[in-house]
């Protein structure tokens, strides 16, 4: 297919068209993800309000048992003390004394246990109406995230179908095998078609072949970069003369540094060109003679 500048004006209004295309379709593919997180997010949160739950639960148990004890060990006390009336030995008493004594004890250190339980029992009540919140929180960013998914997902198709109408439009009259590559280029870079300026090409600054980059000058077919598989054309460098053209002998079939993300290779710097084309004259001076 003969690469005119219809052709070629085409191509570069496809790939602006693609380019936004596929970075949509991107967003749309994403748009789950955003929500899937907050999801799991709220997920995790109650997960742990009820692992919390469940200890507060235990911790009340706890704390009813101690109450259990409290009291009985106050009442063992009371009767104790009460039954001190009634006692006619020094024997009978001090038995009576120690019962009380013990009594007294066991009931301190259960109230000491069970005003520590209580503090306990507290905190955590206190986080289980932080972690509520948080939950209710967490509940009302699902809602509002899975609205705007919807919203967005609703723009994004409409975009799409306006995007696909313009691709449509660009595409009519290319050779649909070149549409089909040109697509996948696009999908890797979003630059799909570039210039070539002396046999260099701009998109990869690979040094093409001599022979291919003739085919390239003569604009004849629609041609892909060996390296970048970018559409190429040819375009003259300023003031009409090729300062990165590179003949038949300097090329070889391959020459240049690059990869496929696109990384500039170094160019030569402005005396090395110049002194390769004093070395070229002083070779065509000494063929003429």
């Amino acid at each position: 297919m003969k690469m005119s500048d219809d052709i070629r004006d085409k191509l570069v209004n496809l790939q602006d068209v693609l380019a936004e295309k596929y970075e949509i379709q991107g967003n749309i593919q994403e748009l789950p993800k955003e929500l899937e997180v907050s999801k799991e997010t709220l997920e995790g949160y109650k997960k742990d309000y009820i692992d919390k739950t469940a200890e507060y639960e235990a911790e009340k148990a706890k704390v009813s048992a101690l109450k259990l004890e409290l009291d009985e060990a106050v009442r063992s006390r009371e009767m104790g003390e009460k039954n001190m009336d009634d006692i006619k030995t020094h024997r009978e008493y001090e038995i009576l004394d120690k019962q009380i004594s013990e009594a007294q004890t066991r009931e301190e250190d259960i109230r000491k246990s069970l005003q520590q339980e209580e503090r306990k029992l507290a905190e955590l009540k206190d986080n289980l109406d932080d972690d509520l919140e948080l939950i209710k929180s967490q509940e009302e960013e699902v809602r509002e995230a899975t609205a705007k998914k919807d919203e967005n997902m609703d723009k994004y198709q409409k975009e799409l179908e306006r995007l696909e109408d313009k691709e449509k439009e660009a595409s009519e009259g290319i050779d649909p095998e070149i549409v089909n590559k040109f697509q996948r280029i696009i999908q890797r870079n979003k630059k799909g078609i570039v210039a070539v300026k002396g046999n260099v090409c701009e998109g990869c600054h690979m040094i093409l072949p001599y022979q291919f980059a003739t085919e390239v000058r003569k604009g004849e077919d629609v041609l892909f970069c060996p390296y970048c598989s970018r559409v190429i054309f040819y375009e003259e460098t300023e003031g009409g003369e090729d300062e990165k053209y590179y003949s038949a002998e300097d090329t070889g079939s391959l020459l240049g540094v690059g990869d496929d993300d696109d990384e500039f290779a170094d160019e030569e710097s402005e005396d090395e060109l110049n002194e390769d084309a004093a070395t070229e004259e002083a070779a065509y001076s000494r063929d003429e003679e």
